[in-house]
């Protein structure tokens, strides 16, 4: 009897061609046509108006099964010279816009469906859809008034927040006029302004001046809303974010995770269309920041960090990218800027020499827990409060990169580190992970100083006996240390060998290998 793992080395594929995927269509009605609900006459309308001739239309993975219906109801309504491309497999995730793919095929505009987390971009207009899904309006009004209290009790503002997977605007505007007849006439409701059609936002910082001349290209108001890009908001005056009780329409997922993270001071009670059901969101809030901030205590260990590209499209990504560099330089910490698509643990696991790790991405993908990642990572915002020389945090928490960016700055666009004294930098820090006092490493001349031959400098010796240092590597320093550093070349020291001719044929039988020409011979008479 053969064994199961000859078996599956034997497997001819069948299996897995065979195989039925199971494709949830939760998020829509069974009735509903894929015209009516992914808006395709909406959509050839603005793409119309807009004057594009080169759309990308742009899925999530769980939508791909309705994407040639879609291509094909958009090309039945669009004139022959419209030129459609359907993109998948994103190259980070799939809530931003791919605006690297979208540029491949020189498009000037892309349609995005699904759940998006309604990041700015910096070089294409984007049209989204999200996907429509009745919702009854009246339950969830009152399921929302009963479950939170509010019809009976005096409270403050009121936001209302959705998720945008498959809600309807029209339900949200439903929802919201069914609030206000039913809240106290005192009682103010914010609703949130959702732009469907956005525009590329230039980058307001420029990347060539220096610290001292870098200056916005053009004032803008102070923003009032405190949230993220998910849904942008505009408070009355009078009203600050802390007053408000948030509620939410939508399920479980990072949109909502990365909301009670931004929003930890209010009451945000959740209704769940799928289930009908309604909860406070907030009790677990406390332990959402308190995992963070361990986090936090875990990257202040940290000598030498990785910058990761978590997103090509995100409005001021390469502002920030240059502010964090700023930052680690003058902290005399080691960098590496390190491109590797979407994350896992495998990929990151290369660079074992970085410490930790800063994720630069669009809000929703910007918090990673990495209990499966063998090194930290954390967020610009995060990383502001490692850099202090006495942490200071409120438990207030930002995912926008602009509002880090204007936060961050002072007159010279660098941040300046709370309750630094670089009289005494080389004093010994007290690290909450290890229980001990650490005296942390410098990379990189301090600021006026000589550079210094550090004794964990990579060497190379070249032919004519020279040695070549190179100052400062973090990843020679590392190598040093392994004890397999690569295959030793021992040039000069064995004698050459004698060419040999190789082998020829395929894996499964060379022209040499007499046991696999006899099987093959064998299964040849057994045809016969």
């Amino acid at each position: 009897m053969e064994s199961p793992l000859g078996i599956a080395l034997s497997s001819s594929g069948e299996d897995a061609i065979a195989r039925e995927i199971m494709v949830s269509s939760a998020h829509l009605d069974n009735d509903t046509p894929i015209g009516t609900a992914y808006e395709t006459e909406w959509t050839a309308s603005q793409i119309i108006s807009g004057s594009y001739h080169r759309v990308a239309l742009q899925f999530p993975d769980e939508l791909l099964h309705v994407s040639v219906p879609i291509y094909r109801d958009l090309r039945a309504r669009l004139p022959v010279t419209v030129e459609l491309y359907v993109l998948a497999d994103t190259t980070y995730g799939s809530c931003c816009v791919d605006e690297v793919a979208a540029q491949h095929v020189d498009s000037d505009a892309v349609v995005h469906y699904g759940h998006t987390c309604l990041s700015p971009t910096s070089r294409l207009p984007v049209i989204y859809v999200f996907g429509q899904r009745p919702v009854d309006g009246d339950l969830c009004a009152e399921a929302l008034l009963k479950g939170s209290g509010l019809e009976t009790k005096p409270t403050g503002p009121v936001l209302l927040l959705c998720d945008l997977t498959g809600i309807q605007y029209e339900n949200l505007e439903t929802i919201a006029s069914k609030l206000k007849t039913r809240l106290p006439l005192a009682t103010t409701l914010v609703v949130p302004r959702i732009q469907r059609v956005a525009r590329p936002q230039a980058t307001s910082f420029s990347l060539d001046a220096s610290p001292s001349e870098r200056q916005p290209e053009e004032e803008k108001p102070p923003l009032k809303d405190e949230g993220s890009h998910d849904h942008r908001y505009t408070l009355p005056p009078g009203i600050e974010i802390g007053d408000c009780t948030i509620l939410y329409v939508g399920g479980e997922g990072l949109a909502l995770s990365n909301l009670l993270m931004t929003h930890s001071a209010n009451d945000v009670w959740s209704f769940d269309p799928g289930t009908g059901t309604v909860k406070l969101e907030s009790g677990r809030t406390n332990k959402m920041l308190m995992r963070r901030y361990a986090m936090v205590q875990k990257a202040r260990d940290a000598d030498v960090f990785g910058i990761l590209i978590g997103t090509l499209g995100v409005a001021q990504y390469l502002p920030m990218i240059k502010r964090i560099r700023e930052q680690l330089t003058r902290a005399q910490k080691k960098v590496y800027t390190v491109s590797v698509g979407k994350l896992n643990p495998s990929k990151l696991a290369n660079f074992m020499e970085i410490e930790c790790f800063v994720l630069v991405a669009c809000p929703e993908n910007s918090v990673i827990d990495s209990k499966d990642f063998l090194r930290p990572i954390v967020t610009p915002f995060e990383l502001e409060i490692v850099l202090q020389s006495e942490p200071n945090w409120t438990g207030r928490y930002l995912l926008d990169f602009e509002r880090v960016l204007t936060e961050s700055k002072d007159g010279n666009g660098v941040k300046k580190i709370e309750g630094s004294d670089e009289e005494d930098s080389d004093r010994p820090t007290f690290s909450l992970m290890t229980g001990t006092y650490r005296y942390a490493k410098k990379y990189g001349k301090p600021t006026g100083d000589e550079p210094h031959v550090d004794i964990t400098a990579l060497s190379l010796r070249s032919k004519d006996d020279t040695v070549a240092r190179f100052m400062d590597s973090a990843a020679g320093e590392y190598l040093q240390g392994r004890t397999f550093q690569g295959l030793e070349q021992r040039l000069g020291q064995d004698a050459p060998s004698t060419l040999e001719q190789g082998r020829s044929g395929i894996a499964r039988g060379y022209g040499e290998d007499n046991s696999c020409n006899e099987r093959n011979s064998d299964t040849r008479h057994v045809n016969q």
